[in-house]
């Protein structure tokens, strides 16, 4: 009897593991090294950790996307996993919202980037080429200031609505928001009309960059200042959300930062 017990137990482990394995290779089999026994490649692997260390500032100062992840940016941006990856930083930023104890005195606020923040310009990278760096996009068109300048001052950059839903949560908590983008102040009028047209209905202020002012300087610099000169008017940022690490360097960087993703460009 004992050992018919022993045999009825193991014959039920190994059905277990077994099927605990293959479960497991379902479920990972994306994360193989990236050429196996036989030494087939797994298309895509390298470009996923690219855009890893990418996402967690491990690869700075880059010019362009590595020809190979061309196509696999393009797809990202365009499909499920980026909405799923901001909805992730969006939710987690309400929760952070959510707990806070504001003062009530409309001094809190929270910091938003504009493009591939709040507003999207997928539109325009999907016409004209994905693997865009500030400088130029790899195996598509050169980077071209006139051409986005003049995507931009359509005012169709539609929502990223993961940011939306976040706005709208951080109004309804009485947070004020404070958009601080590195658009050219020349582009005021049109930004605002975008921003309002697809959602983004009133703010606290709306900094765009001076080109006088900021010359020859970094993105961290220049948003650094603003944020500190913010904060010298007696403002609270409680939250400081952008896709750019440069964004979110610096000084005065808020009580918390939240970095959506991007691995289309780098700006420093």
């Amino acid at each position: 009897m004992a050992l018919l017990l022993l045999l009825f137990l193991a014959n039920i482990l190994t059905i277990s593991e077994g099927t605990c394995e293959a479960g497991i290779i379902k479920q990972i089999h994306l994360l193989r090294p990236r050429s196996g026994a036989g030494g087939d490649s797994i298309p895509g692997l390298s470009c996923m950790s690219w855009r890893l260390a990418v996402e967690t500032n491990n690869i700075i100062g880059w010019k362009t996307v590595p020809e190979e992840c061309e196509e696999y940016v393009g797809h990202y941006m365009l499909g499920k996993q980026y909405r799923k990856d901001s909805r992730a930083v969006a939710k987690e930023a309400s929760l952070y919202a959510q707990s806070l104890k504001l003062a009530g005195d409309g001094k809190d606020i929270w910091i938003f980037d504009i493009d591939e923040t709040t507003l999207s310009n997928s539109p325009y990278y999907a016409q004209h080429g994905f693997g865009l760096t500030i400088y130029e996009i790899f195996r598509a068109e050169p980077y071209n200031a006139t051409l986005f300048d003049e995507w931009v001052m359509e005012g169709a950059a539609p929502a990223l609505p993961e940011s939306l839903w976040l706005y709208n949560k951080l109004l309804s908590l009485g947070i004020k928001v404070v958009f601080l983008t590195g658009r050219q102040e020349s582009q005021r009028n049109t930004t605002a009309s975008n921003l309002k047209n697809v959602g983004y209905h009133t703010w606290d202020k709306l900094i765009l960059k001076e080109p006088s002012k900021y010359s020859g300087k970094t993105a961290v610099f220049y948003k650094s200042n603003e944020r500190e000169m913010l904060e010298k008017k007696g403002y609270r940022i409680i939250g400081n959300m952008g896709d750019q690490w440069s964004d979110l360097l610096g000084t005065n960087t808020g009580n918390r930062t939240f970095k959506l993703p991007d691995p289309m460009y780098y700006i420093s």
